[in-house]
C-alpha cells in the first residue's frame, strides 16, 4: 500500500492524541481500576482498530485492511502471553494497586517506541534480502518448538522474574530508593537525587516486551511486508494491553492451552513465511492467502480458549474432590 509521509504523520499524530486522552481520562488520577472500567476501555480500544481496520479498506482496499486484522488479531494474541510476566513483575516490585495502571501505561508506551524501532529494522531487512524470510521462518517455527516443550515441562507453582541485563545495569549503577514515593520517578533524600521502585518497574515492563517483540515482529512480518501496516497493527494491540491486564488478569490462569495455542500460530506463521521465501526464489509452491490465515488464527485461538476452560473446569473438580474426601 502506498502510503505517504502526511499520512504516517497523521496517523502517529492520531495514535499520540489516543494516548494523551486516555492518559487525562482514565489515567492520571491513581486509582484502582474496576472490571467495568477495564472492559469499557478495552472495548473503546477494540472498536478504535475496528474502524482503523475500516479506514484501511477504503482507503488502501480490502488486502491491506486483511493483513491489518490478521496482525492485530495475532499481536494482540501474542500480547496476553506478555500479561503473565507483567503479573509478575507487579509481583516482583510490589507495585500497590493503585498505581499499577499507571506504571503499564509508560510502560507499554515504552515498549511501543521500542518495537518501532524494531519494526524499521525488520523492514529494511526485508526490503533488502529476501532471505531474510527464510530466517524468519525457522526462528519462528524453533520458537514454536520451543513454547510446546516449556508448555510440557513447565511445573507446578509461582514463577519467577528473572530482571534483564539492562534493568539490572540500570539499578546498579543510578541510586534508588526501596519505597514508592507516589507516582514520582526521582526524589531527593539527604542532598541526593534517587530513583524510585516506579520507574525501575517501568523500565521493567518496557524493556521485557522487546524479549516478545523478538517473537511478533517476525511473525507480523509473515502476514504483511508493509510497515504502516505492521506499526500500526502493533500499535493498536499494545494500547489496549493496559485494560486487558485488569479485565482478564485473574482469567489468565484458566488459559492453561494457550502457549500451545500461540506455538501453532507461530509455527504456521514460520512455514507460510518460509513458503513465501521458496515463491520469491522461483520456486512454484502454494502461498497462503491472508483470508487463510485469518481464518486459522482464529480458529487456533477459539480452540485453544474452550478446550483452556474445560481442563481448567475438570481440574477445579478434581480439587474439589480431593478436598471432600480429605474433609471426610
Amino acid at each position: 500500500m502506498d502510503v505517504s509521509a502526511g499520512l504516517w504523520a497523521g496517523t502517529i499524530a492520531v495514535l499520540a492524541l489516543l494516548i494523551v486522552a486516555d492518559f487525562f481520562i482514565g489515567g492520571r488520577k491513581p486509582h484502582e481500576v474496576s472490571i467495568k472500567e477495564a472492559g469499557i476501555w478495552t472495548a473503546v480500544w477494540v472498536v478504535l482498530a475496528l474502524l482503523f481496520g475500516g479506514f484501511l479498506a477504503w482507503y488502501g482496499g480490502g488486502k491491506p485492511a486483511g493483513e491489518f486484522f490478521a496482525g492485530y488479531i495475532t499481536e494482540k494474541s501474542l500480547s496476553v502471553d506478555n500479561l503473565f510476566v507483567f503479573i509478575l513483575i507487579m509481583g516482583k516490585f510490589a507495585v500497590p494497586r493503585i498505581y499499577q495502571q499507571r506504571v503499564l501505561m509508560f510502560g507499554v508506551i515504552i515498549a511501543l517506541v521500542l518495537r518501532a524501532v524494531f519494526i524499521a529494522g525488520g523492514a529494511a531487512l526485508v526490503s533488502s534480502f529476501s532471505w531474510v524470510f527464510y530466517l524468519f521462518g525457522a526462528f519462528l517455527v524453533w520458537t514454536a518448538w520451543k513454547l510446546i516443550k516449556e508448555a510440557r515441562a513447565e511445573e507446578e507453582g509461582e514463577e519467577d522474574f528473572e530482571e534483564n541485563r539492562l534493568l539490572k545495569s540500570i539499578q546498579k549503577r543510578v541510586p534508588s530508593t526501596e519505597t514508592y514515593h507516589g507516582t514520582r520517578l526521582f526524589v531527593r533524600e539527604n542532598g541526593r537525587r534517587l530513583m524510585t521502585p516506579m520507574l525501575i518497574v517501568m523500565i521493567a515492563i518496557g524493556t521485557t516486551d522487546v524479549l516478545f517483540a523478538l517473537d511478533s515482529i517476525p511473525a507480523i512480518f509473515g502476514l504483511t511486508q508493509d510497515p504502516y501496516i505492521v506499526f500500526t497493527a502493533n500499535a493498536f494491540a499494545l494500547m489496549g494491553l493496559r485494560q486487558l491486564y485488569f479485565l482478564i488478569g485473574g482469567l489468565l490462569k484458566k488459559l492453561v492451552h494457550l502457549s500451545y495455542g500461540l506455538s501453532v500460530i507461530l509455527g504456521f506463521i514460520g512455514v507460510k513465511l518460509v513458503l513465501h521465501a521458496l515463491h520469491e526464489s522461483g520456486v512454484h509452491v502454494p502461498e497462503i492467502s491472508i483470508p487463510v490465515s485469518l481464518g486459522f488464527i482464529l480458529a487456533t485461538l477459539a480452540v485453544t480458549t474452550v478446550t483452556s476452560l474445560i481442563a481448567s473446569h475438570r481440574q477445579n473438580a478434581d480439587d474439589a474432590d480431593r478436598s471432600a474426601e480429605i474433609d471426610a
